[in-house]
C-alpha cells in the first residue's frame, strides 16, 4: 500500500460504517474511528459506535480509549490516528479513516503541525481565580467564535484559551492559519457520503435514533448520569443523544419530548456536518437515497473500482 490512505467521511445515518467495513474485508483494511464522541468508553449505543458483530473482526482504534470526564483534543486524535496509519501500513495493509468528525479529517488530510505553544503559568494560576462564565465573557470579548465551541463549565479549555490569545495575540481562528500545513507523507482517496434528498436523510436520522432507543440508549445514559459522567460539563457530557436526557432525569420533560429532542438535535447536526464537508476540495461526494440491500450492492461496488483504481496506481 505504500502510503496510501482511504478516508469515508459523511453525515450521520449515511451509511460509512458499514460501508468502511466492507471495504475493509475486500481490501485488507483496517479501520481508524474519525469519531471525536466514540473514542469514549461506555458511550455506545448514543454514539452509534459499532458493535463486535458489525465490525466483523476488522480491527478499530481511536475507539473507547479514554473515559467520559477525561479531555480529548484534537492533537491527541491527530498523535493517535498518524501512529495507527503509520503500523497499518507498515503491516502491509490499507489504513481506513472512517467517521463524521469534520475537524478530525480535514487536520489529518491537511497535515496540521499544532505545534506546542508555550504556556504562561503565572496567567495560568491567574485564571484559577475566575468561574467558568466569568471566564467564558472574558473569552467573548477577544475571541467571540472560539467562546461559542466551548461550554462555560469547560474551565480548562477556557483557561488554555485564554491563555493562547495572550500569548499569541490571535484568535483560534488565526493561530490556525498561522500553524504550519505541510504537504502530507500520505496520499488519500476521500468520499462524502450523504442523501441527495433531505427529506430521505431526515427519516434515516429519525430512524436510527428509534433503533438506539429500543437498543437501551436510556439505561446507557441513565448509568452515565448516576456516575456524575454528565455533570461535568465536558465534551462527551455535550454528546448528542445524552445531555438531552438529562431534563427527563430531572422529571422536567417526558421521554417523547427527550426523543424528539434527539432527533432535531441529529438533523441540526446532519447540517453542520454537511457545511464543513463542503467547503473542502478534496472529498468526491456519492449522493445515496436508500440503503437498502440493492442500492447497498451498488454502492459498495462503486467504491469498489475507486479504490481498486487508487491502490493500483
Amino acid at each position: 500500500m505504500h502510503n496510501k490512505v482511504l478516508v469515508i467521511t459523511g453525515t450521520t445515518a449515511s451509511g460509512k460504517t458499514a460501508a468502511a467495513v466492507e471495504l475493509a474485508l475486500r481490501f485488507n483494511g483496517e479501520i481508524i474511528s474519525a469519531d471525536s464522541m466514540q473514542v469514549y468508553k461506555l458511550m455506545d449505543i448514543g454514539t452509534a459506535k459499532p458493535t463486535v458483530s458489525e465490525r466483523k473482526g476488522v480491527p478499530h482504534y481511536m475507539m473507547d480509549i479514554i473515559m467520559p470526564d477525561e479531555i480529548f483534543t484534537l492533537a491527541d486524535y491527530l498523535d493517535g490516528a498518524k501512529i495507527a496509519v503509520k503500523d497499518i501500513l507498515s503491516r502491509g495493509k490499507l489504513p481506513i479513516i472512517v467517521g463524521g468528525t469534520g475537524l478530525y479529517i480535514s487536520s489529518f488530510i491537511k497535515n496540521i503541525d499544532l505545534c506546542e505553544t508555550e504556556t504562561d503559568t503565572g496567567y495560568r494560576e491567574y485564571l484559577r481565580n475566575f468561574t467558568g462564565e466569568e471566564l467564558m465573557q472574558m473569552l467573548k470579548k477577544v475571541d467571540p467564535e472560539r467562546a461559542d465551541k466551548i461550554h462555560h463549565n469547560d474551565v480548562k479549555r477556557l483557561s488554555r484559551a485564554l491563555e493562547l490569545y495572550r500569548l499569541t495575540g490571535l484568535t483560534a481562528e488565526e493561530q490556525e492559519k498561522k500553524s504550519k500545513e505541510k504537504k502530507s507523507p500520505f496520499e488519500f482517496l476521500s468520499f462524502c457520503l450523504t442523501c441527495q434528498d433531505r427529506d430521505a436523510l431526515y427519516d434515516r436520522i429519525n430512524f436510527r435514533v428509534d433503533e438506539m432507543i429500543i437498543s437501551g440508549l436510556e439505561k446507557e445514559v441513565r448509568s452515565l448520569y448516576e456516575k456524575g459522567y454528565l455533570d461535568t460539563g465536558l465534551t462527551a457530557a455535550q454528546a448528542i443523544g445524552y445531555k438531552e436526557f438529562l431534563p427527563y432525569f430531572r422529571k422536567e420533560k417526558g421521554l417523547e419530548e427527550v426523543i424528539a429532542a434527539i432527533k432535531q438535535e441529529s438533523r441540526r447536526y446532519a447540517k453542520r456536518q454537511l457545511t464543513w464537508f463542503r467547503k473542502e476540495p478534496f472529498f468526491e461526494w456519492v449522493y445515496i437515497n436508500s440503503l437498502d440491500k440493492k442500492n447497498f450492492e451498488n454502492l459498495l461496488n462503486f467504491l469498489v473500482k475507486r479504490v481498486e483504481f487508487f491502490i493500483n496506481i
